[in-house]
């Protein structure tokens, strides 16, 4: 089982990547968490990293590629992967085809969580978070009982600083230009996915399930 998770930010995909881990036991393979591991462990990977990073500059696909390379050669890989984060656009999904068809690992499918963008900013600009216990509420989905007020532990609720509705719209401008032609590149060959991301938690998980049962480990 080896497949590429795109979804955007609110979408769920966090919520729906962790179901995916339990039921398969696959490991998620984020790119983001690779470039902070490396970097940390001061890896030949991670010091030219760090080195692009320092110098503002964006880490080159080599760099990520080279990391995902080495993630793939840990033994709880053997039974596939959902890789999230990379790749972002289609010079990237085509080095990692070529990558993961030499080492005769190549990729399944790309799965797209489909929300559209209105709902989106609604989920996004709509967070509530309590300073106390962490609870999450959304004043259009899931309103709290009391305005600003956690049901949980009655105290107070705030707004992330970037959840503001300007910098929430062009977050998802800039993930829907970015992932638009990946969406393409994936049905080009018949490896792409759709799975509504507007319905109840657990649809959505039984249709995950439904799409990767035939390839999952053990079965495909």
């Amino acid at each position: 089982m080896r497949i590429v998770l795109l979804g955007a930010p609110g979408s769920g995909k966090g919520t729906q990547a962790a179901r995916l881990v339990e039921h398969y036991q696959v490991p998620q393979i984020s790119t983001g968490d690779l470039l902070r591991a490396a970097v940390a462990a001061g890896t030949e990977l991670g010091q030219k990293a760090k080195a692009a990073m320092d110098e503002g500059q964006l880490v080159s696909d080599d760099i990520v590629l080279g990391m995902i390379r080495e993630r793939l050669d840990q033994p709880d890989t053997e039974r596939g992967f959902i890789l999230d984060g990379f790749p972002r656009n289609i010079a990237q999904a085509e080095a990692l085809d070529k990558m993961l068809e030499k080492m005769k690992r190549p990729l399944e499918m790309g799965i797209l969580l489909d929300v559209p963008l209105d709902n989106l900013m609604k989920r996004l600009t709509g967070r509530m978070t309590c300073k106390e216990c962490g609870a999450v509420f959304n004043r259009y989905t899931n309103p709290p009982d009391s305005e600003h007020q956690c049901d949980h532990c009655e105290h107070e609720l705030v707004q992330r600083g970037d959840d503001n509705e300007e910098t929430v719209r062009r977050r998802l401008e800039v993930f829907q230009e970015q992932t638009a032609p990946l969406v393409e590149y994936y049905e080009r060959d018949g490896r792409l996915e759709r799975v509504d991301g507007e319905r109840d938690i657990e649809e959505i998980a039984a249709d995950f399930r439904r799409i990767l049962d035939p390839i999952a480990p053990g079965k495909g």
